[in-house]
């Protein structure tokens, strides 16, 4: 059973190596955000609050969309499923650090195997951290 398991997820790793694009850098989010305060701002009185809207993780979604998604879409190696309270729980529970680590240096469960940065060895460490946020947003 777990060389079963070993065997999907080195076959997983592997996928993700010969199909990852190279990808430019992320688009500045400093645009997004000072269009969306430019907006407020114009939209309410000089003497009431406007609540800002919260902020898009648009990062950790387009490194989950190109890489993470592979697997955690599908569940594949034991991977969870954004959205998937129940097995999200325990490891949110655990802390950020954790999951943080888990991503990056890769991890073997009860339940399966994380690859360390998903197989996608050109990732930085703060895409990383933003496609984890991500899917932890989704699992709340």
């Amino acid at each position: 059973m777990r060389l079963r398991q070993l065997t999907l997820v080195a076959v997983a790793a592997l996928s993700l190596m010969a199909c990852g694009k190279k990808e430019g850098p992320p688009a500045p989010a400093a645009s997004t955000q000072t269009e969306a305060t430019n907006a407020t701002s114009t939209q309410a009185p000089a003497n009431t609050q406007a609540a800002a809207p919260a902020a898009e993780n648009t990062v950790g979604k387009g490194v989950f969309g190109k890489t993470c998604s592979m697997c955690h879409a599908s569940g594949a190696g034991g991977a969870p499923k954004p959205g998937d309270k129940a097995d999200w729980a325990p490891r949110i529970a655990q802390g950020k650090d954790t999951l943080y680590k888990h991503a990056l240096e890769g991890f073997t469960g009860a339940k399966g195997m994380m690859p360390a940065r998903g197989g996608g060895a050109a990732l930085k460490d703060d895409e990383v951290k933003a496609a984890v946020d991500y899917m932890a947003d989704q699992s709340r």
